[in-house]
Formats: C-alpha cells, sequence, structure tokens
C-alpha cells in the first residue's frame, strides 16, 4: 500500500514544480517581451520574427497555461512550439539558437507531457 502512494505523491510533486515553474518562466518571458518591445511601432517585426514568436514564447506560453489542466496537451504544444521555433530558426539562419535558454524557459511545459506520459504507463 505504501508504494502505491509513493508514485502518486512523486506525481504530485513534480506537477506544483511543472506548475510554480510555469509561472516564473511565463513571467520572465512576459517581462523580456514587454521589454523589448517598441510600442512606438508595436508591428515592426518582419515575417520571420512573427513566426518565430508565434513558436517561441508565445506556443510555448500556451502550452504551460493549458498544462495546468489538461497535461498531456500543454506538454504536446510545448514540445511543438520550442521544436518548430528551433526548426523554423534553423532553416532561416542556417544554424541552432545559441544556449540552453531556449530550452529551459521551456522545460516546465515538457514536464507536464512527461507527467502525462508517466500516469499513463501507471494506468
Amino acid at each position: 500500500m505504501e508504494s502505491a502512494q509513493k508514485p502518486q505523491s512523486a506525481s504530485t510533486i513534480v506537477r506544483w514544480i511543472a506548475r510554480i515553474l510555469s509561472i516564473l518562466s511565463i513571467g520572465m518571458l512576459l517581462l523580456f517581451f514587454f521589454g523589448e518591445a517598441d510600442f512606438s511601432q508595436p508591428f515592426h517585426l518582419s515575417t520571420q520574427e512573427w513566426i518565430l514568436v508565434t513558436f517561441f514564447p508565445l506556443g510555448v506560453m500556451v502550452g504551460m497555461i493549458l498544462g495546468w489542466w489538461r497535461e498531456g496537451l500543454g506538454g504536446l504544444i510545448t514540445t511543438i512550439g520550442l521544436l518548430g521555433f528551433y526548426l523554423v530558426d534553423i532553416l532561416f539562419t542556417g544554424t541552432p539558437p545559441g544556449g540552453p535558454f531556449f530550452l529551459l524557459f521551456s522545460l516546465p511545459g515538457l514536464l507536464f507531457g512527461v507527467i502525462w506520459l508517466l500516469e499513463r504507463r501507471r494506468s
């Protein structure tokens, strides 16, 4: 009986870690987004930049928000947003974006997907 409760409590702990990190990640992304925004010309982004922004940060943030209620869907949307961002950036520039920061900001949404997968395997 004790072993049946451990996976559930571990799942609950990881779920709350993902939720707390998603709040922090979304908050930081919004600070970056609005801190860099030029409100005198709000639509001054190129087509390439709009496509990239659609995947990251917007797609990733939507995935993290949905992950609070539907972990599988949230994890999937976060994953698609992150992979789409990397793919489009590689197509446009020929190189992937540098550094681990895009992955780190997406981690909470990816954790939602991991929780969903682990719970499906248990049932």
